[in-house]
């Protein structure tokens, strides 16, 4: 079998051992340490494994499962979401089949980047390191991304000598490529000679927007996407789905389990992945802690006509959820917290009468858990729809429908 990280796992005198990078079936001569081993030699290959599509993958550590064959792959990432459910005790029925995403549709992507004797090395930390794999080409990056590697060295190379170690998060928007120099010397204050050296390289580069720890240093364009047909004005840091394609079909999920609703609560709206999307069918109350993400969202409401009104709400719902007498105003209630998931708000929603409950979540164990509540509180959970746009990573994005009364 493979783990829930993508690991192989074998058994050794009755002890799991995770194995990377192997496959079921494999005969294989590997180190060992612990419950870890490593592959020395393969001598026979498992029937699923195939050759990986990137030569960086195996040292690499962004990508756990380009080596089994298409079928098994999907079967198990459907099965991530299958285990964590069943953990709760929720029937593996109710996990609908998987959506997949083509490899090349990853719009976002944090690179690692350090200084040292020998140059700069730009690209993503080997698995389970803090060593960093230099990468010309990457197989699960949009192609707009791709191509504007080159440009996005040209900026760290342009970063000050005394920054030895920081990321680089990217975002590919409807009118182009979003940066941001982030942790490690990152944090470090910026002199006007050194902002100057940045802005002039990002000018001569293919990149929109330029901001250091989520402050804006300099840009071209003001970044752009386009939610429900609605452009909003992306602020620095902003979170955004991880493909187009995922997030279509996201939205798609979403709007379809909410049919019929008039009054709708987005929490963990963001900038309004969900929100703006359906309010073209419903009024919409949209909840999060980012007051950037708010403000972009309220604002974009104002450029073009909305067809329902929508509000937005400044509000951190981990410190203060939006309590069940407070959804009383509402037919449905979409929630799409951060990975640790939302188990304050999830025991609102539950006390709550609220009809129709729609969860979007990026692990399926946090997911399980506020599910669990929800349950523990009266609503039933019909149907669940993964979704792949984490392609060949051991994440899965989901949508999750529950119903009361």
């Amino acid at each position: 079998m493979i783990g829930a990280r993508g690991d192989g796992v074998a058994t050794r005198e009755g002890t799991k051992v995770f194995v990377p990078y192997s496959v079921p079936g494999d005969v294989i001569d590997a180190s060992i340490s612990g419950n870890r081993g490593k592959i020395d030699a393969i001598i026979k290959p498992g029937q699923t494994r195939t050759t990986p599509p990137c030569p960086h993958f195996g040292i690499c550590g962004g990508c756990a499962l380009q080596h089994v064959e298409e079928s098994f792959y999907h079967d198990w990432k459907r099965h991530l979401v299958v285990d964590a459910l069943r953990r709760e005790e929720f029937d593996e029925d109710l996990v609908g089949p998987l959506i997949t995403c083509a490899a090349n549709s990853r719009r976002r992507a944090r690179f690692a980047v350090r200084r040292t004797s020998a140059g700069l090395i730009f690209g993503f930390n080997q698995r389970g390191s803090e060593q960093i794999e230099e990468i010309e080409s990457c197989v699960v990056l949009d192609p707009a991304l791709q191509k504007v590697l080159p440009a996005l060295k040209t900026v760290a190379r342009a970063t000050p000598e005394r920054w030895r170690s920081f990321d680089m998060t990217v975002n590919h928007c409807d009118n182009g490529v979003d940066a941001c120099l982030i942790g490690g010397d990152a944090a470090d204050d910026l002199s006007g000679r050194e902002m100057q050296s940045l802005t002039t390289a990002l000018t001569a580069t293919r990149i929109i927007r330029l901001s250091v720890d989520d402050a804006l240093l300099a840009n071209v364009e003001v970044p752009r996407v386009s939610l429900g047909g609605v452009p909003v004005l992306v602020p620095p840091g902003a979170f955004l789905q991880a493909s187009l394609e995922g997030e279509a079909a996201l939205i798609s999920a979403v709007e379809k389990a909410i049919t019929g609703a008039r009054h709708v609560a987005d929490l963990f709206s963001g900038i309004g992945t969900f929100s703006l999307p359906v309010s073209h069918s419903a009024a919409v109350d949209a909840f999060d802690a980012d007051q950037a993400a708010i403000s972009a969202l309220d604002a974009a409401t104002r450029t073009v006509p909305i067809k329902h009104p929508l509000k937005t709400h400044v509000q951190n719902l981990f410190d203060r959820p939006v309590m069940a007498k407070e959804l009383k105003p509402f037919d449905a209630v979409i929630f799409d917290p951060p990975r640790s998931g939302a188990q304050m708000q999830a025991a609102e929603i539950a006390a709550s009468d609220v009809p129709r409950v729609v969860g979007v979540s990026c692990n399926p164990t946090s997911f399980a858990r506020d599910a669990a509540i929800l349950r523990d509180g009266g609503y039933a959970l019909s149907q669940v729809t993964p979704v792949d746009q984490f392609v060949y990573a051991p994440h899965v994005e989901l949508v999750g429908i529950f119903t009361k009364g």
